[in-house]
């Protein structure tokens, strides 16, 4: 009768380490690579949405399927220095016309050559929109964002530094983990009315 050794040599125990820590890496490793990848807000810039210290998901993999949609908020690279990122609501898609006249955000469009109020009141409070902004017309190109601060009168948004282009956009928001009573899932793009100029 055989008797089996089931005592483990301490070379067993560090080759099970390794392998144990080599499947970890190749599933860890694409994943935050390639689907999902942690963000921390700094500022309130996305105030009272986003606030300063809250940790963020963001979803990588959906805008390599689709386009990015008007109110998704998204994480790009600041182009005025790659090296930042930065996290902003998408207001402008490409091949629009922006304007904002006391606030109010106006889109213009082959669909909509005489402008569109676009009604943002689902996610942001009129304290937020900054009554006295006023920003000229930008036309977006064919691969440009304009993006916005929800808390209008302290970003540093595409009023400033322009467009966005699409390459620099990194993913959208999807879960807010941290902190945990502000846990939340942002899956759709929030519902947006819009009113005609007069």
């Amino acid at each position: 009768m055989d008797k089996t050794n089931n005592k483990l040599t301490f070379k067993d125990v560090i080759l099970e380490v390794i392998r144990v820590a080599l499947i970890s890496l190749a599933i860890i490793v694409p994943i935050r690579y390639y689907l999902i990848q942690p963000f921390y807000v700094k500022g309130a810039s996305m105030e009272p949405n986003f606030y300063d210290h809250e940790y963020l998901l963001i979803d990588e993999l959906s805008y390599r399927l689709r386009e990015p949609q008007r109110g998704e908020v998204v994480v790009f690279r600041y182009p005025l220095d790659k090296r930042n990122f930065f996290i902003k609501r998408i207001i402008g898609l490409p091949g629009e016309t922006v304007e904002i006249v006391d606030g109010q955000v106006i889109i213009y469009s082959d669909k909509y050559p005489e402008g569109i109020k676009l009604d943002e009141s689902s996610y942001l409070p009129s304290e937020f929109k900054g009554k006295q902004i006023n920003h000229n017309k930008v036309v977006l190109g064919r691969d440009e964002y304009y993006v916005l601060g929800d808390n209008r009168t302290l970003s540093l948004d595409s009023r400033e530094f322009g467009p966005v282009k699409r390459g620099l956009i990194i993913g959208r928001v999807i879960f807010r983990g941290f902190p945990f009573y502000r846990i939340d899932l942002f899956l759709d793009p929030p519902n947006f009315n819009y009113y005609e100029q007069k």
